[in-house]
């Protein structure tokens, strides 16, 4: 079978760790071409043609579709999907904006966030915030899915596949770009670092939200938040992990002053070690994390940056 992957792009540059890791979920799928869709994407689609796993790099350079507007990459999508019968992408954001469109096209289900590969026509995906699995079969002719990136290992980079340039798709003309508002940071992506320090309630103001972002500063991670902590004004939307959030699997989740609701959990459990700082002993964080210290976090959080820098 054939499968037409998504790449995820921002700008003309490849996010090669999301892509990559799409590309693991879909191999299994069948023969796997990678759709470059944006402005000045030759470098994307040479690099995206080194993942192993790709069969072939289809490069579509229009600036229609230079800053990501879901209607036209979505009417491009559907233009290709008569040779497909996958069209996947990594869940993220953007593909969370362009799938829904292109199943709506095509008049298909869209199946989300899926974190296991069953079969060609059956995918597993998490519901009630990752307390139960759904097995969902389709029998439409062309499957659309996203993947969960943290559930997946990235491909090498070893690959080889060829580069073909295509013709652009008409352009609806349904949206415009503006500008784009993206907060500079020379911290890891969210969603892709290695190690994650996030903070909770518990760290009690926006001011005090500053020691999470400098403790994260010395581990070279990134910074993320629980949804309270977002809705008190601490910290960023874009930080937030959880149901509602960004879905993390660092290999090191570092939660201080979160209590561990479900919601929250939902965003995080599956990171590979999970440490939780806590005055709460009780706090159900705890059950999920493989070190837990029980301490005050105004206390602890100084000690440990300061431990760091010696």
């Amino acid at each position: 079978m054939a499968v037409l992957l998504l790449a995820e792009m921002t700008g003309s540059e490849l996010s090669f760790d999301a892509t990559a890791k799409a590309v693991t979920a879909a191999k299994s799928l069948g023969d796997v071409t990678v759709l470059c869709a944006s402005s000045g994407c030759d470098e994307a689609a040479s690099e995206a043609s080194k993942i192993e796993g790709v069969s072939k790099v289809l490069c579509a350079d229009d600036n229609a579709y230079g800053n990501g507007l879901a209607e036209p990459i979505a009417d491009l999508v559907v233009a290709l999907s008569p040779d497909f019968e996958h069209i996947v992408a990594a869940a993220t954001n953007s593909a969370k904006n362009i799938l829904p469109r292109v199943a709506a096209l095509l008049d298909v289900m869209v199946i989300t966030d899926s974190t296991n590969v069953v079969d060609t026509n059956t995918f597993e995906r998490p519901i009630y915030a990752g307390n139960a699995i759904q097995t969902v079969k389709s029998s439409d002719g062309i499957k659309v899915v996203s993947f969960r990136t943290a559930n997946f290992e990235a491909a090498g980079a070893g690959g080889s596949a060829s580069v073909e340039k295509v013709a652009s798709a008409a352009n609806p003309g349904l949206s415009a770009w503006i500008e784009d508002k993206v907060q500079a940071s020379d911290r890891p992506e969210l969603t892709s670092a290695g190690i994650v320090v996030s903070g909770g309630r518990g760290v009690g103001s926006e001011d005090d939200f500053a020691m999470i972002e400098k403790l994260a500063d010395k581990l070279g991670a990134a910074v993320g938040a629980s949804r309270a902590a977002v809705d008190s004004g601490y910290a960023p939307n874009d930080w937030q992990v959880g149901q509602t959030g960004k879905v993390v699997a660092p290999d090191l989740y570092l939660a201080v002053g979160i209590s561990g609701a479900i919601q929250h959990l939902a965003g995080m459990k599956d990171s590979k070690i999970i440490v939780a700082i806590n005055k709460d002993e009780e706090a159900p964080i705890f059950q999920v994390a493989d070190f837990g210290l029980v301490a005050d976090l105004f206390e602890a959080v100084p000690e440990l940056t300061e431990k760091l820098s010696d």
